[in-house]
């Protein structure tokens, strides 16, 4: 488990590098950051000048030496837009984004696995019928259309929930929540429904393929020659074999919630680090977007590595297979 555990952190080092690469070479030609700043009238003695200032005028390979030492040490430059470090602008936005990509996780999971389960235990009732209705909608309907219906029925005609913002957030030392808030919370919903839709029609479906290829299988057909109940057949043995690809997707969909919930973001104007990176494309903000892109990677690295410990825990096969390795 130790040399799995080491080879995995080199491997994250090394696409940690590559994504700093490719977003740092990538973001050069979306645009000048210093006509953003000073604007068409500047001279070009100003914008040397600024350009000098903010390290512009050095060759590719230093800047990207500087900007991957800042980043070992948790900081990424200053952002070209507000000049103030862009550490800051995440230890500030990473709460709202977090708390969103949480509860939509949370949301798809409870939701999408009862109704996975009961989908191939049911095949035939009519709920099944509905919920593989609903779940071919949330495939087809794109994200940002399903934000605007929500908003249209529950904010604008029904007038129960808020249309837009964070609500009322309480700061617990450097953190700030709105679960804490009755109107925290209720600004949470919609966009919490709208980023987990897709990921919980698409474990919703998953869970069910998984689960009735298992019911197949000969050891659950062993496991009711032996008498045992179908409470036991169902949740002890089927549902326990039917996780292992379900962790896998579901891991994978928790860092897609982080990095795509820009539309959502957007759509709601949740104060989260989608925004802030929507807002730097518009304004050329490198550090921004490659400091963005680098996290989003390393979300990702962590994700996978965690599923592949969880692996471990659900699946005894391969704890078998690691033992008879050594």
């Amino acid at each position: 488990m130790l040399a799995f555990c080491i080879r995995r952190i080199v491997q994250a080092a090394a696409v940690m590098l590559v994504v700093g690469l490719i977003a740092f070479a990538l973001f050069r030609f979306v645009g000048d950051p210093v006509v953003f700043m000073l604007g068409q009238d500047a001279t070009p003695e100003d914008r040397a000048r600024m350009s000098a200032d903010l390290g512009l005028d050095q060759p590719f390979h230093l800047q990207y030496a500087r900007f991957v030492g800042r980043a070992v040490q948790g900081e990424f430059g200053l952002s070209l837009r507000q000049l103030r470090p862009v550490s800051t602008l995440f230890r500030e936005r990473l709460p709202a984004t977090l708390e969103l990509a949480l509860a939509a996780a949370v949301f798809a999971l409870a939701v999408g696995i009862p109704m996975g389960v009961y989908a191939a235990l049911r095949r035939r009732s009519w709920l099944t019928q509905v919920f593989l209705v609903v779940s071919l909608i949330g495939v087809s309907l794109p994200t940002f259309l399903i934000g605007i219906l929500l908003i249209l029925v529950f904010a604008v005609q029904l007038n129960w929930l808020p249309s837009f913002g964070r609500g009322e957030t309480v700061a617990l030392g450097a953190w700030s929540t709105g679960l804490l808030t009755a109107s925290g919370l209720k600004a949470l919903i919609l966009p919490a429904i709208t980023l987990g839709l897709f990921q919980m029609t698409l474990i919703m479906r998953l869970t069910r393929a998984e689960m009735l290829e298992v019911l197949r299988t000969e050891y659950i057909r062993f496991a009711r020659a032996r008498g045992l109940t179908d409470r036991a057949v169902y949740f002890r043995h089927a549902l326990r074999n039917t996780l292992v690809p379900v962790i896998t997707v579901a891991g994978l969909q928790l860092g897609s919630i982080i990095a795509f919930a820009i539309i959502t973001e957007t759509v709601f104007q949740w104060p989260g680090m989608g925004l802030l990176f929507i807002q730097s494309v518009m304004f050329a903000d490198v550090p921004v977007m490659a400091a963005y892109l680098c996290l989003i990677a390393l979300v990702f690295v962590v994700i996978n590595f965690v599923v592949d410990l969880l692996y471990h825990a659900v699946d005894p096969r391969l704890r078998l297979e690691n033992a008879a390795a050594r």
